[in-house]
């Protein structure tokens, strides 16, 4: 599935449901956990793909506070960096849940911004084994992106790189919203 590009401002916004890790962007983001030391989902398939290079690096990092994120190389990726932004586990809804998983998207953003990055692949964070409803965090995902994006204007390209089909239809119906059809 690939849904219909968005053009806001300078950059173009799409949906696409792919293996995050075969992505050839500046950047791809992973839902980490706070180790930053691999897991599960895309987390360890990120790990997994990059070699052990990355895990040696994130060693040196000593974690990652929830709705933060951190910058490392690619290594053996497609993509020359992973963000690894920890996003929140869900709790109901009355923990800060939303704003700290806005906080990892902007705060990609701005890793984006302060290493002049051009492109960034987001995958749906927090939506797998941390529980957050997919609806409500692609409303969020979309909505902090577009925010964002004044803040790095050398970003031109901002892919939602979804799992799965369903989780891309939700993606692109809050996209959908934004900005005019690229041609």
């Amino acid at each position: 599935m690939s849904g219909l590009a968005r053009q806001v401002g300078q950059a173009r916004l799409e949906v696409i449901v792919a293996d995050i890790t075969s992505l050839r962007v500046d950047a791809i983001v992973n839902a980490a956990n706070s180790s930053l030391l691999g897991g599960g989902g895309v987390d360890g398939a990120i790990h997994d793909a990059a070699g052990p290079e990355l895990l040696a690096e994130c060693r040196t990092l000593n974690g990652c506070e929830t709705g933060d994120a951190k910058i490392t190389k690619g290594y053996r990726l497609p993509a020359r960096h992973v963000i690894h932004a920890v996003g929140p586990v869900w709790y109901g809804g009355n923990r800060g849940e939303d704003a700290q998983l806005a906080s990892c998207y902007r705060r990609s953003i701005e890793l984006c911004r302060a290493h002049n990055l051009a492109s960034i692949a987001f995958p749906a964070i927090s939506t797998g084994v941390f529980r957050f409803p997919a609806d409500r965090a692609a409303k969020i995902a979309v909505k902090t992106v577009v925010d964002a994006l004044p803040s790095a204007p050398d970003l031109t390209h901002a892919i939602f790189c979804c799992f799965s089909a369903q989780s891309g239809k939700l993606h692109q119906d809050v996209l959908d919203a934004f900005g005019s059809p690229c041609p």
